[in-house]
């Protein structure tokens, strides 16, 4: 079970069934159904959200019912990765995206076992990257490679992908930070080049670590990310 950050050439597929997938929901069902259980939840299950951190080389799925904090399902380490820590700014340049972003597409038919698309370029990376060639075609995938998206191995892409894709709220969140974004962790970065960055992201890793729930957001004419203060607790 590892993980790895990559971009590569995968499949469309435009059939609404798909025999490999279909192969793969009968293989993992009960498997799925006994992590979530495991985690004291629902399957199929309302409301999932994606977190990766690269420094740490780690991706965690949690889910959860509508409204109320998520849980942590678990988390599945890195196996290799591309670039280093900062955002992808361009095409070619095999950074995986730090931001806050969501899950628009799965392909069931992807090259790499399973996929499920990041939506980036987000509306603040249009306005920070290059503005003819940003870069694009970044998923979560299997098969444990990495030129710019993020991996794992087949069978924990198994387990996000059949979780995510049943989940009945949409969009599924999905933010890449750099870190663990402690206020130590920061302070030891604070001459690093995408400092400015990683400061505007940390409220939203704050803000779940406090509420269990992603945090909304807003992006600013300059690209900045303005994270919303989570609401007190009535």
């Amino acid at each position: 079970m590892r993980v790895a950050l990559l971009s590569g050439v995968l499949l469309s597929v435009t059939a609404a069934a798909n025999p490999h997938l279909d192969a793969i929901r009968a293989a993992r069902a009960a498997d799925v159904k006994q992590l979530l259980a495991a985690a004291g939840l629902p399957s199929p299950i309302d409301t999932v959200y994606l977190r990766a951190f690269k420094h740490e080389k780690v991706v965690e799925l949690w889910a959860g019912t509508r409204g109320a904090p998520l849980v942590l399902v678990k988390s599945y380490p890195v196996c290799a990765a591309s670039g280093g820590l900062g955002p992808k700014r361009r095409e070619g340049d095999l950074q995986v995206p730090e931001g806050l972003y969501e899950v628009p597409e799965f392909n069931p038919g992807s090259n790499f076992h399973l996929s499920m698309k990041v939506s980036y370029p987000n509306a603040s990376d249009r306005q920070r990257s290059d503005p003819r060639r940003p870069g694009g075609l970044i998923y979560l995938h299997g098969s444990c490679a990495s030129i710019g998206c993020i991996a794992i191995e087949d069978g924990p892409i198994e387990e996000v992908y059949l979780i995510a894709h049943d989940a009945k709220t949409r969009p599924i969140r999905f933010d890449i930070f750099p870190a663990r974004l402690s206020a130590d962790w920061l302070r030891q970065q604070a001459d690093a080049e995408h400092a400015a960055l990683w400061r505007e992201l940390e409220p939203a890793f704050t803000s779940f670590e406090q509420t269990r729930r992603p945090a909304a957001f807003s992006v600013g004419p300059k690209g900045e990310y303005r994270v919303r203060p989570p609401k007190a607790p009535k």
